[in-house]
């Protein structure tokens, strides 16, 4: 067993690794373990591409730049507008950031338009350890997970699936905007982002916005959701629950990432027990098509949509086209921010209630 004491050198730590004390790297393993998501290493910048920055303990996004040590965790991820990417199944001379959580692994396809800046590459100079030698990993070491324990929606608090269409649709900006509408209402709300890769962005979006508690996958260290089972996000969504509620909060506004087809959306949201935990959906999407299509898709399986919302309501003429074509209410940031949103949300009112706007 070869030991270095990481102590004396100066290392960037990414935030998933904000509970790792361990100080001792093991150099020997590096060609013959074949590395798990959580697993924690050091690693060496070698080339600076997509991400020029990683976000470090203390939430800053600090610049790295080659020959920098950065510590991180092995990962996957799933990010339509940006990458793919997985934990590697052997050892590699090179390694991708994969997200700037300093989630690392192997990316494997690219949206175009980063097809030409690529991934920041890096090398590994060793696991680190714990006295035992022992790899140390952001999951084994967090607060065990609870057994997931479905209940119906009617018992407080009551709880709000942001859903959306794809990534950047608007789910966490809605998320943020509902949560201040229920706060001007005297509502208590928490967030929790149950699926995604760590980046603490959208807990402090909704957090600012007006939630008292926020709280995402990352607090029981997972570098990312992509690739869980079934029962560890059933298991997951009860801990983070679990979290929120040990102080009285009226609502809980659940995100869930990416869009209805994804692998970890689709298991969730079609599963017979947690479909049953949620008051209504907030539905974000990019474009009218898909707002009514997806809206429709999530009634077919037993939800009740609260109203279609996201990038889709900053533009005019879309939402006269859902006004026209659908009977969902269309809910602006303005609508979803203002106090009177908690009328709405209580009386589950899902149709528009408007006349059909002529479309020119």
């Amino acid at each position: 067993m070869v030991l270095k004491d990481i102590c004396n050198f100066e290392i960037k730590k990414g935030i998933i690794c904000k509970n790792v004390k361990d100080q001792k790297i093991r150099i020997d393993l590096n060609k013959k373990y074949i590395p798990k998501a959580g697993d924690v290493a050091v690693f060496k910048v070698k080339e600076i591409g997509k991400h020029t920055r990683i976000q470090t303990i203390n939430g800053r996004n600090t610049y790295i730049l080659p020959d920098d040590l950065i510590m991180g965790a092995f990962g996957n991820r799933y990010a339509t507008a940006q990458l793919e990417g997985y934990v590697p199944t052997s050892y590699l001379e090179n390694y991708d950031i994969l997200g700037q959580g300093a989630i690392i692994g192997q990316s494997t396809s690219w949206n175009l338009k980063y097809e030409e800046i690529g991934p920041t590459i890096v090398e590994l100079v060793g696991y680190v350890v714990n006295v035992e030698g022992e790899i140390t990993n952001t999951i084994n070491i967090a607060e065990p997970l609870s057994s997931f324990n479905p209940v119906s929606y009617a018992h407080l608090p009551k709880v709000i699936l942001s859903l959306g269409t794809s990534m950047d649709s608007g789910k966490t900006s809605s998320a943020g905007f509902l949560a201040h509408g229920l706060k001007k209402a005297g509502k208590t709300v928490s967030f929790i982002k149950l699926t995604g890769t760590t980046y603490t962005k959208d807990k402090t979006f909704v957090k600012d916005y007006g939630a008292h508690a926020v709280i995402d996958f990352s607090d029981f260290g997972f570098p990312s959701t992509y690739m869980c089972n079934i029962n560890e996000l059933l298991d997951l969504y009860q801990s983070l629950l679990n979290k929120v509620s040990t102080v009285f909060t009226d609502y809980v506004i659940v995100e869930i990432a990416d869009g209805l087809l994804e692998r970890e959306t689709r298991a969730l949201i079609n599963h017979v027990d947690f479909k049953q935990q949620f008051y209504g959906v907030l539905f974000s999407s990019t474009d009218s098509l898909s707002a009514i299509a997806g809206a429709q898709q999530l009634e077919s399986i037993g939800y009740s949509v609260l109203g279609l919302t996201g990038l889709v309501t900053t533009s005019p003429l879309l939402v006269k086209e859902i006004k026209y074509h659908s009977k969902y209410k269309t809910l602006l940031r303005e609508e979803l921010m203002s106090g009177e949103i908690i009328k709405l949300i209580e009386e589950k009112r899902i149709l528009n209630g408007n006349d059909k706007v002529e479309i020119h």
